[in-house]
């Protein structure tokens, strides 16, 4: 199970599969919107590109929320975004599960 993002936002550099170069977001389905989508907005500001990663329904329902925030703060900040989901296979305690993978960038 993913962890949920504490007001200490968990943000990883990792894609996954082990490499590095990606700012991941995890999603659980316990985690507060309004955190993630300071930590999206917040990588959003810092780097310019964010992924937001989410295993199960109650958990992509809590990223989408999250993003719908953030899209909202960075708009205030003339800064407009994009979103394109896909899916990604991650080992969690040697189990291959699927997750949902939002990349986020501004929008062109």
């Amino acid at each position: 199970m993913i962890e949920s993002i504490t007001t200490e936002e968990r943000i990883h550099s990792s894609n996954g599969d082990g490499s590095q170069g990606l700012n991941v977001v995890k999603v659980s389905a316990r985690s507060r919107t309004a955190a993630v989508a300071g930590a999206i907005a917040g990588v959003m500001r810092e780097s310019g590109h964010v992924e937001v990663q989410a295993i199960g329904a109650g958990a992509v329902n809590q990223a989408v929320k999250a993003i719908v925030i953030a899209k909202g703060y960075l708009a205030e900040e003339d800064v407009h975004i994009a979103c394109v989901p896909s899916f990604v296979d991650v080992d969690i305690d040697d189990q291959e599960r699927t997750a949902i993978r939002f990349t986020i960038e501004p929008q062109r």
